[in-house]
């Protein structure tokens, strides 16, 4: 099968989960898969025989003030599929790429080429720049021309139905996933000193320090937590409120607590000394840090919206609790800290949540749907 994957080259869920999804599926025996997007993918390190990258080129014309990237994608996208006798087109993130998928499958009709589009909805696609009145149509329209849809949640599967009145028999729920095969069981304990002492505590935030992660709730679950445990807060990512977090830090007193880290490629090594992990959100459609924070058998404290109690079962994986609730996150923080024991039980009970989501068990998922969707189409085709 030969699959042709468009995604963000970034360091987003969506760009990460389509990529990770690629790099497993070249390596099964009969599987080839094409990337189509503006630059290399984040994770996208080494090519082969089954592993392709096509970029798509955007040229400046002075008659434009904005590039008509969806144009580029979509005759990139009709080149691919020629030349190398695409299967499937799978799109992460609705935005512009199902509508510049879609438009790719007309011209295809139109030359006698059937190819079925899938379509990933991930997040803010949906909740946030799919609704604004400048898209919604446009998405709406995507979503129901697109052969088959998944979700990442259960609650974004909502969402999707609630704000663009999509048929619910349209969507499946295929959850992000993690490939327990690429974490390294075996770094070494003794550079955890590298990042705090061996009497402190180690929390940890990864996001695009954006609005919707609530970072200064972090700051300050952490300033309440530092108040009885002695701890270090790690800030991994990189965004637009980086300085405003500084600031918060600087207010408090405890810039020797906190360590800004920038983006990094070493997460699993930093969620492997972290004690607990950290994640307050307004909203997230899944919570794909959160996950891999429990790969490596860190418990999650978090705030209670969207897919998020999907993926940290409360009490049991971690804590969850309303959206700007400091003082109780804080308290499910030390409470999982309190002793030994129960920090054990709470690890292992993250881990053990976490293999839920394992790639082994949800990929087979995508694999059933892509094979269905083509079935489907090649006899709606023949007709």
């Amino acid at each position: 099968m030969n699959i042709l994957m468009v995604c963000y080259p970034t360091y987003g869920g969506s760009g990460v989960v389509a990529t990770e999804l690629g790099l497993y599926l070249s390596k099964k025996e009969g599987y080839t898969v094409h990337f189509v997007t503006y630059k290399q993918p984040v994770r996208l390190e080494m090519l082969s025989d089954n592993l392709h990258f096509h970029e798509v080129s955007v040229h400046n014309y002075p008659l434009f003030q904005y590039q008509p990237y969806e144009l580029a994608i979509s005759s990139k996208l009709l080149e691919v599929v020629k030349e190398h006798d695409i299967d499937l087109i799978h799109v992460h993130y609705a935005i512009p790429h199902a509508y510049a998928a879609y438009m790719t499958k007309q011209m295809l009709l139109e030359e006698g080429i059937c190819v079925p589009l899938v379509t990933s909805l991930h997040g803010t696609d949906v909740t946030l720049v799919g609704k604004s009145p400048i898209y919604k149509a446009a998405v709406t329209f995507s979503i129901k021309h697109s052969d088959a849809v998944t979700a990442v949640s259960e609650s974004l599967k909502l969402d999707t139905i609630r704000i663009f009145g999509i048929d619910p028999t349209h969507i499946q729920v295929i959850p992000n996933f993690i490939q327990f095969s690429k974490i390294d069981s075996k770094i070494a304990a003794s550079q955890r000193k590298y990042l705090a002492q061996d009497c402190e505590k180690i929390f940890t935030h990864i996001s695009n320090f954006r609005a919707v992660k609530r970072i200064e709730d972090v700051i300050l679950v952490f300033n309440e937590c530092l108040k009885k445990q002695p701890a270090k807060l790690i800030m991994v990512g990189d965004g637009p409120l980086i300085p405003m977090a500084k600031e918060k830090v600087a207010e408090l007193g405890i810039t020797d607590h906190v360590v800004f880290l920038g983006s990094s490629r070493e997460i699993h090594k930093i969620l492997s000394y972290s004690d607990i992990f950290l994640l307050p959100s307004s909203y997230e459609s899944f919570g794909l840090s959160a996950l891999e924070a429990m790969s490596c058998g860190v418990p999650v404290i978090s705030s209670d919206t969207g897919g998020i109690p999907e993926v940290n079962t409360d009490g049991f994986s971690g804590f969850t609790s309303p959206v700007g609730a400091i003082k109780e996150m804080a308290e499910n923080a030390l409470f999982i800290l309190k002793d030994s024991k129960t920090q054990q039980a709470f690890k292992d009970q993250a881990y053990q949540k976490a293999l839920s989501f394992d790639a082994d068990k949800i990929i087979p998922m995508y694999e059933t749907l892509y094979k269905k969707t083509i079935a489907s189409l090649k006899s709606t085709c023949a007709e």
